[in-house]
């Protein structure tokens, strides 16, 4: 399955995170105005901002669908890149709001009991968005797309959040009412250190930034390739849900072009079943070439 299918498969793990976070985004905020919970009030504008960050997703999976033009020769594939990194802005927006209303919260709490309502209400939705994040999950392994394991990963953050709320609810039972008000700054919090990680793994991707760990990966899969007697140079940068990866080997200089040919598309064929990695750009030169330098 090439790049393009697998992206068109991923817009539909986008739609069902989308699905989702508006369901449980307004059953939270509308049973939170009733039950007096700013925990689970917090947990609904989280998942409000998960909307948004869904459909930037699923929008940057259809511009990166879009096939390569005069002006974009390597194709949109960074377009998810760049919706991702608009998505943090957002949530780091709703993050800092959460957090600054919960904070007069905490030293003057109401001490009103929250029903409890609110609680069986984040329980319930953090069973949903756990079986969102298992059915995610699955289909981003299927179809190697980055973008829909890291909303993946938000979705199983977001089922976290919201055991958090169940238990802040739970303390207020017990006349903890400082409990509900601490939640939702917990939750504040973990909203921005969502934004934050997707922030940072957007503009890294984005300034070519790579993983020095898979780098080597890379290298030590094309050096046991029967013929590659050195490799001089590697290099690899992200492309959206894509990777590019630049070569320099030294084989036998007697071989001839085709018995180079052949262990060029040797290393593609390896690099495809191994890394999932469909663009390798390889430079061949002689080994004693090499060794005079």
């Amino acid at each position: 399955m090439d790049v393009y299918a697998n992206m068109k498969q991923g817009e539909r793990g986008a739609w069902v995170s989308i699905i989702a976070y508006v369901f449980c985004s307004a059953l939270k905020i509308g049973i939170a105005v009733l039950a007096g919970s700013e925990a689970l009030m917090a947990d609904g504008l989280n998942n409000s901002t998960d909307v948004i960050a869904s459909v930037a997703v699923l929008i940057g999976l259809r511009i990166s669908r879009k096939p390569p033009d005069k002006d974009h020769p390597y194709g949109h594939f960074r377009a998810e890149t760049i919706s991702a990194l608009i998505a943090s802005f957002i949530m780091l927006f709703v993050g800092i709001q959460v957090v600054t209303d919960a904070v007069p919260s905490l030293f003057h709490p109401v001490h009103a009991a929250v029903d409890m309502l609110a609680g069986w209400t984040a329980l319930f939705t953090s069973a949903l968005m756990y079986g969102v994040y298992l059915y995610n999950r699955s289909l981003a392994k299927k179809t190697n797309s980055q973008a829909l394991m890291a909303a993946a990963a938000d979705n199983r953050s977001d089922a976290l959040v919201s055991i958090g709320t169940f238990a802040g609810v739970a303390g207020a039972q017990f006349q903890l009412h400082w409990l509900d008000p601490l939640a939702a700054f917990v939750v504040g919090l973990m909203i921005l250190k969502t934004a934050w990680d997707i922030f940072r793994e957007s503009t890294h991707r984005l300034t070519d930034g790579f993983d020095q760990d898979l780098l080597q990966q890379l290298r030590g899969t094309i050096s046991g390739i029967a013929g590659v007697e050195e490799i001089s140079d590697i290099k690899a940068r992200y492309h959206g849900s894509s990777v590019l990866v630049d070569v320099v080997i030294h084989v036998d200089p007697e071989l001839n072009v085709v018995e180079s040919h052949t262990i060029t598309e040797k290393i593609e064929e390896r690099m495809k079943r191994v890394h999932k990695i469909n663009t390798v750009h390889i430079h061949i030169e002689p080994i004693k070439k090499a060794i005079q330098r």
